[in-house]
């Protein structure tokens, strides 16, 4: 069940993440310390403790940047290849769309940075492009045909929580230091296999990320999410989460390429902090009983996006059977 987390600090968010593995090695160097110390070395602890510290501490500076954005975008064995390139061609073409690259242009740094991974089963998430800075249009084209001509590789049926979990660990580990933490999850299908997917959501929005996602329904299969409920409704309830989280709808009247673009804006032009604070979000919690309404229009609202209390729709317990799979996707 989702979790009720207070707001914290806007500099908490933005390095707990890091924090963490700063912890880490402190707790390593003071168990290191404890057996040599009390052996009887004659080394001063103190000054052994800090050269240790520094020869494990990586790069003294992480570089400021406005964002750091993962592209997870489903590569699951319900794409075929043509699909799958107009997905990655979505992406490149929003990437230097002028209207991004002024959003991109406003941030305090003026630069952010993006990685594109596809992820299938729970087995199967792979990074597509590696960590890129984008500043202006160059930048973003670079970017969009190393996107395109990349070969494919994920397999299987769609693990989101697991690619959620791989998503916010390239964020954990990488060089930067984003003002700003976002996970953008696109698929054509519900949660399968893996690690369960609150789990993997929390874990993301305690590191400070905010989890949003596009619910692809433009494919001609309209694949429902557990219990027979609208795919946007299942990646409303179990997937975003975070300080502003959002879902949006690509389907037969918005296509895919149009609410890409519009989403990837609203991503990068968006103010606000992100990570903890579903509370305030509204999202990712059922422990509330009247969070949810009956009223499934509501769930079909123009802007698919909850907007407070109740905005949402009532939670339908999922089955054993996933619709892709035999195991499906239990709720612990």
């Amino acid at each position: 069940m989702g979790r009720t987390v207070s707001s914290i600090s806007r500099t908490s968010r933005c390095s707990a993440a890091r924090k963490k593995l700063s912890t880490g090695r402190i707790r390593c160097v003071s168990n290191i310390l404890r057996g040599i110390c009390g052996a009887g070395f004659t080394i001063p602890c103190a000054v052994f403790a800090l050269a240790l510290t520094c020869s494990r501490s990586g790069p003294a500076h992480a570089e400021a940047v406005d964002l750091e954005l993962v592209f997870a975008a489903d590569g699951s064995g319900s794409i075929d290849d043509d699909e799958l390139y107009l997905q990655r061609k979505g992406y490149a073409d929003a990437l230097i769309d002028p209207r991004v690259v002024d959003a991109v242009n406003s941030g305090r740094t003026g630069k952010i940075v993006v990685t594109y991974i596809e992820w299938g089963d729970p087995s199967s998430q792979h990074i597509i492009v590696d960590w890129t800075e984008i500043a202006g249009v160059e930048d973003a084209r670079a970017f969009g045909e190393a996107l395109l001509a990349a070969p494919r590789a994920a397999w299987g049926y769609n693990s989101i929580s697991e690619a959620i979990a791989f998503s916010t660990d390239r964020i954990v580990e990488n060089a930067y230091d984003g003002a700003r933490l976002v996970i953008d999850v696109s698929g054509d299908g519900p949660q399968i296999g893996g690690r369960p997917i609150d789990w993997a959501r929390d874990r993301a929005v305690d590191a400070g990320i905010t989890v949003n996602a596009l619910a692809v329904k433009s494919r001609g299969r309209n694949r429902p999410g557990p219990g027979g409920m609208p795919l946007e409704m299942h990646y409303r309830l179990d997937i975003i989460g975070g300080v502003g989280a959002f879902v949006m709808v690509a389907d037969e009247k918005t296509p895919f390429a149009e609410v890409l673009l519009a989403k990837i804006i609203r991503e990068i032009a968006d103010a606000r902090p992100t990570g903890a604070g579903r509370s305030l979000a509204g999202v990712g919690r059922r422990d509330d009983p009247h969070q949810y309404s009956a009223d499934l229009t509501t769930c079909e609202a123009k802007d698919d996006e909850r907007t407070g209390p109740d905005a949402g729709c009532q939670w339908t317990k999922m089955s054993a059977a996933g619709p892709e799979g035999p195991k499906g996707d239990q709720r612990p």
